[in-house]
């Protein structure tokens, strides 16, 4: 049996905003309906955190809900946890429409962290990053340059990314690229 290797073996760019990859994390996602009382007590009993609303996500450590659209919600847990996540939920909507599917290898996650994070991204995502319309919790669909990825603000300073594994080089060396430009000021 082989060994899980993350996308981006670690791969860290230091500086005044760090921009580096998570390592390997479990993913989980999972569509239905999200107003189905069961589906929320099956996730928020796994990751120990609150069901996020629509545009929202909801993250403590390696733990976390993201909404994802009106049917869809991405777990994260710990990267072992996945397959007995997978049995509680297919257990829990046993009787319930709904699809439960482990896209942990066919995703990267990469953490951007530091004083000027959220211009890092608004350099380069179509989203309204302003400190009024983008807050810690905040969650957004989007594309970093030329590439799907949805991204999320777990604090002030610190900025979430997912996107494909096939891609993570290109948005990891496009986020770094951003970092080393530096602050252009556009939320001062």
């Amino acid at each position: 049996m082989s060994n899980a290797v993350s996308a981006l073996n670690g791969k860290i760019a230091p500086g005044e905003v760090t921009i580096s990859e998570a390592g390997l994390r479990g993913m989980i996602t999972l569509r239905g309906d999200l107003a189905f009382s069961k589906l929320k007590s099956i996730c928020t009993g796994l990751t120990g955190v609150d069901f996020p609303t629509n545009g929202q996500a909801n993250c403590v450590g390696e733990k976390g809900l993201c909404w994802m659209s009106p049917d869809e919600v991405l777990i994260l847990l710990p990267y072992a946890e996945v397959d007995a996540a997978l049995d509680t939920i297919a257990k829990g909507m046993k009787k319930k429409h709904h699809l439960a599917e482990n896209v942990s290898d066919a995703r990267a996650l990469i953490t951007v962290e530091g004083a000027f994070s959220r211009e890092v991204i608004a350099k380069l995502a179509p989203v309204d990053l302003h400190p009024e319309a983008f807050q810690p919790g905040d969650f957004r669909r989007s594309h970093i340059g030329q590439v799907a990825a949805a991204f999320w603000m777990r604090d002030a300073d610190t900025i979430e990314v997912i996107c494909f594994r096939s891609v993570a080089d290109y948005a990891f060396d496009l986020l770094a690229m951003s970092a080393k430009a530096g602050p252009v000021g556009l939320f001062d």
